[in-house]
């Protein structure tokens, strides 16, 4: 799996920048590294990647048993924390440092992964320490959509590494290329906003464009009443609901292959296989694929508000509606979109925002 690691790292769309400092890193790495990019643009993927260049004692080019455990997440030094609210809790903190200040359970180094670093919020300070001054031989790597004002500072004792935003052609040609029929690929591109991730779940959902045309629909649906808004807030969430399928097929699949390994597995099959690990796999997997549900839903939402601002502004664009109001209501619709990262109640959140633009339309 060690080639394959390293594919991983050339096949991430876009990035050539940041894969060619990546590689450099491997072959010297210091303690921390940050990577900073829009989500969606294989942040994650190249975590991986790196760790298992990191772990692997051939630098992960000679297909070992090492890169395929990381790049399975089963290796015990390869560790990702994954917030478990709208932001990295203080206990979550606190599990960082001890992970840090533990020693490698192989031997050599251990990687820890923080996605979301822009979301740590109050345990940015907890954070800081641990980048700091680690206890142990390891490598942190976070992952963080933009540096706030809160992370400067963590930011400044880490490597930065970017990771660029990519262009709706990168993102048809990717798809194209991995066997999505070219007006499906250009249609797909258009919905993913830029995100290659979400692009490739959307090009096997049949309902991606439907759900698009409702959201372009509601400038004109809306009426002023109170009904029409409750009318258009069911609907809308009712189609992120539906949204999922895609992704809970894929995961029903994940989970159906990861039973057929573990029936193969002879220490699993003899009963040999320690009980904490036999129980952990399963309830980490369920946890990663709710946190993959709620990640979906946010995405769906945040496509279906720019598709939103897009109709408002072809209506100031046609003349159907004067650009100073147009304007005001994309106003709206990005300040939700911004707020997503801190999970609003979807139903409340959109009547709030549907109120408004009634209001904008007419101010």
């Amino acid at each position: 799996m060690g080639q394959v690691t390293e594919k991983g790292l050339a096949a991430l769309v876009g990035q050539a920048a940041a894969v060619a400092a990546l590689r450099a890193a491997a072959a010297r790495p210091v303690h921390a590294y940050l990577l900073v990019g829009p989500p969606g643009t294989g942040k994650l993927a190249a975590a991986r990647a790196f760790g298992a260049m990191l772990l692997c004692p051939n630098g992960g080019d000679d297909g070992c048993d090492t890169c395929r455990r990381v790049a399975e997440g089963k290796h015990p030094d390869f560790v990702v924390v994954e917030r478990e609210g709208a932001t990295l809790s203080i206990d979550q903190a606190r599990e960082v440092t001890r992970l840090a200040s533990r020693s490698s359970l192989e031997g050599g180094r251990s990687v820890v992964v923080l996605p979301d670093l822009h979301l740590a919020g109050d345990a940015v300070p907890a954070l800081l320490k641990t980048i700091e001054e680690p206890a142990g031989p390891v490598v942190f790597v976070g992952l963080a959509e933009f540096v706030p004002h809160e992370l400067v500072t963590v930011a400044s004792r880490c490597a930065r590494i970017d990771f660029r935003p990519l262009t709706h052609d990168e993102v048809r040609d990717a798809l194209v290329g991995e066997g999505v029929a070219l007006d499906a690929a250009t249609t797909v591109a258009a919905l993913s906003g830029g995100r290659l991730d979400r692009a490739r779940l959307l090009a096997s959902d049949p309902g991606a464009e439907a759900r698009l045309r409702a959201w372009e629909s509601v400038p004109a649906r809306l009426d002023g009443t109170g009904a029409t808004v409750a009318q258009l807030v069911d609907q809308l969430v009712d189609l992120l609901k539906r949204s999922t399928g895609p992704l809970a097929a894929r995961q029903e699949a994940e989970v159906a292959a990861r039973a057929e390994r573990d029936a193969r597995d002879p220490a699993r099959a003899s009963g040999k296989a320690p009980p904490a690990a036999t129980r952990a796999a399963p309830r980490d997997l369920e946890e990663r694929h709710r946190r993959e549900q709620r990640r979906q839903r946010t995405d769906e939402l945040r496509t279906g508000l720019a598709a939103l601002a897009r109709a408002y502004r072809d209506r100031a664009a046609s003349g159907t509606m004067p650009a100073d109001r147009a304007a005001a209501a994309v106003a709206l619709i990005d300040g939700l979109s911004a707020d997503l990262a801190f999970n609003p109640g979807e139903p409340m959140a959109l009547q709030a925002l549907f109120v408004r633009l009634d209001r904008a339309a007419t101010a």
